[in-house]
């Protein structure tokens, strides 16, 4: 059985209810990255369950810059805002690698919320969770510089899915260098001059949309000297 995050909402719901949740829906699976889940401002009406991968969400602003607003993963449900709220979608959400997930028709998932107390307390535990995470790193970034946002943004990826292969960290993200710096709250050229600086140090080793932490320590050093 798979290892659910304790904040996810599979990771909240009790087995039993898990299971009711899963029963809904149909499960789909996207072999590779950059597949579009939905795309901020459209009305389709369903709830994304990853059960295994991880996403990206993107947000759009009006002069068309892209920002990347949250990464999210095996265990989380993402469109879950616009079935309570009944508006277009908030965002766009992207596969950043393989991904299977269960899709549940919005209608369903609120029929569960109703029926069931134990889903409709996941969900709104899970939400508050994602609304405290995203609080926190306003906090958190306010008085940081670059360096250390940076740093804290690649030590979370590789707290949260990074893969260990023995002593060092693959965070197999298939992020770009400019999402990462609207990850940080940073230019992308503060992002490569930060990245060159870790890989000098022996700290991280980058590659093709890809960054291996090889020093976990003293990547906690530098996010919180």
């Amino acid at each position: 059985m798979p290892e659910w995050r304790p904040t996810s909402l599979l990771g909240i719901l009790p087995d039993a209810a898990r299971e009711r949740l899963l029963q809904r829906g149909s499960q789909v699976q996207y072999p590779g990255p950059s597949r579009v889940l939905f795309r901020q401002g459209d009305g389709s009406k369903f709830v994304v369950v990853i059960l295994r991968g991880v996403v990206k969400v993107m947000g759009s602003a009006p002069s068309g810059q892209d920002t990347l607003l949250a990464i999210l993963m095996s265990g989380d449900a993402v469109g879950e805002f616009a079935a309570v709220d009944q508006l277009p979608r908030s965002a766009t959400v992207i596969t950043c690698g393989s991904v299977v997930a269960q899709f549940i028709k919005s209608s369903d998932f609120l029929d569960c919320m109703r029926r069931d107390p134990e889903i409709s307390h996941a969900v709104s535990k899970s939400i508050v969770a994602k609304m405290r995470i995203a609080n926190a790193r306003r906090v958190d970034f306010s008085a940081s510089d670059a360096t250390t946002r940076i740093a804290r943004v690649i030590l979370q990826l590789a707290l949260s899915y990074g893969i260990r292969r023995q002593d060092r960290v693959v965070i197999p993200s298939q992020l770009t260098q400019p999402e990462l710096a609207s990850l940080a709250v940073a230019s992308p050229p503060a992002v490569q001059r930060v990245l060159r600086k870790f890989r000098q140090a022996g700290i991280v080793a980058t590659g093709y949309r890809s960054i291996t932490v090889l020093d976990m320590d003293r990547l906690h050093r530098e996010a919180y000297a």
